[in-house]
């Protein structure tokens, strides 16, 4: 074997259809943009990769994978610091304003831990320490949904603006795929009706552990005036306000355990959580922490504080969820079932199709590396996609403006 140094990086952008899912934000697109990244050595190992397909993240994939050309795919020092060399760049996506640096660097990293993986015969679950569960569990998550896009284009899932027609995706996504939990996307009905919908799903499946996350957009004095009804009906309220000190506020009126994937995103953000004890599960995602290495020291860092974990998800396809699954094969301390956006794709980019749920959970991809490969056809049309579908950045906002024109952006906003 030779010291496997990296000859070329790869990123392609594409675009897959996305049913019109609604959140705080607005409405999803018609297509989610993603990218595809390779990593290929100087002996022809391609590593894969999928991170967000947003301009200024496929930009920094493509400036730092040029900067990694001759490094060896174990150097993780010099990818961060290729990534830092031109400044911790933000910009605007679905929190606001997010940081590149992390986004970039795990886009190739990933593919760096894949092709180790397959240059040595060994499972990235492996390389990461070992694996410490047989299977992965994941969570339905549940949408309240437009019936069709604006410009008409449909599903098979059809509309959820009621209670009914959320226990009713609830069956159809359980029934297919088992999942034993269930989370609801919320922020955007009034918080009133979002609770009957939990109410509804709690009498529909009684032993179901239930999650909300309005992504931050009750108040405090809202979200203190549901605590007496979500009581022993939610595991965990996620991100129920903006802001750290605002959501600590609620903690300390609850022992509802409050869980984020906004307001806990980087390091400099653990000591200040920390410190006034505002959110007690951390639920991470490699996307945006800086890969696989860096959410297993996020691991270690809620082992030691006693901090719950779990899993965030955005629209993805499976080489994510292979990440997914080996990190999360790998990680101890993993508390809660894992956020998975798989059952509302159609498209998929590895070959043999979707990876598929068995009672609600994936067993780690057999093969060495992620155990997945590319489809290059549908690579080639998912790119196609990209170039066709005419945007570069996600825009929920003015989607949500097509469906209903009176619709303004708040957070918090109930």
């Amino acid at each position: 074997m030779t010291d496997l140094r990296i000859a070329d990086v790869r990123v392609t952008p594409i675009a897959f259809f996305d049913p019109p899912l609604l959140n705080n934000a607005g409405c999803h697109q018609p297509f989610a943009l993603r990218s595809v990244i390779e990593v290929e050595t100087e002996d022809g190992v391609v590593g894969l990769g999928e991170s967000y397909g947003t301009k200024a993240v496929v930009d920094g994939i493509a400036a730092v994978g040029a900067a990694m050309v001759g490094r060896k795919v174990t150097d993780l020092n010099a990818l961060w610091a290729a990534a830092r060399a031109p400044g911790e760049a933000r910009a605007e996506g679905y929190t606001g304003k997010e940081a590149i640096v992390p986004r970039v660097v795990a886009a190739i990293e990933v593919a760096m831990w894949d092709a180790l993986g397959k240059a040595t015969g060994q499972r990235v679950v492996d390389l990461l320490g070992g694996q410490v569960r047989d299977r992965v569990p994941f969570s339905a998550y549940l949408f309240y949904k437009f019936a069709a896009h604006a410009d008409g284009t449909g599903d098979d899932w059809g509309e959820a603006l009621t209670p009914e027609g959320l226990v009713e995706q609830a069956r159809k996504m359980i029934a297919e795929n088992g999942f034993k939990a269930i989370k609801l996307k919320a922020g955007v009905l009034e918080p009133e009706e979002e609770i009957a919908g939990l109410e509804a799903l709690r009498e529909a499946f009684p032993d179901a552990p239930l999650r909300i996350d309005p992504n931050g957009g009750w108040t405090v004095e809202t979200t203190l005036k549901l605590l007496p009804r979500l009581t022993g009906l939610v595991e965990y309220l996620e991100d129920p306000t903006a802001g750290l000190s605002e959501n600590a506020q609620v903690q300390a009126a609850t022992d509802i355990p409050l869980a984020t994937n906004m307001y806990v995103v980087e390091n400099a953000h653990l000591p200040p959580n920390m410190a006034q004890d505002a959110f007690r599960v951390i639920l991470s995602d490699h996307h945006y922490w800086g890969g696989l290495a860096a959410c297993r020291q996020l691991a270690h860092i809620c082992d030691l504080w006693g901090l719950g974990l779990g899993m965030h998800s955005n629209s993805h396809l499976g080489i994510s969820l292979a990440a997914m699954t080996h990190l999360a094969a790998a990680t101890p301390n993993l508390t809660y079932d894992c956020d998975t956006h798989q059952p509302w794709q159609t498209d998929e980019v590895i070959a043999g199709g979707k990876l598929a749920f068995e009672g609600g959970s994936l067993t780690v991809p057999e093969g060495p590396g992620l155990g997945v490969t590319l489809d290059r056809e549908a690579l080639k049309r998912l790119h196609g996609n990209y170039n066709a579908c005419g945007y570069t950045v996600r825009d929920d906002a003015s989607e949500m403006k097509k469906h209903w024109p009176d619709w303004t952006f708040g957070r918090p906003k109930f």
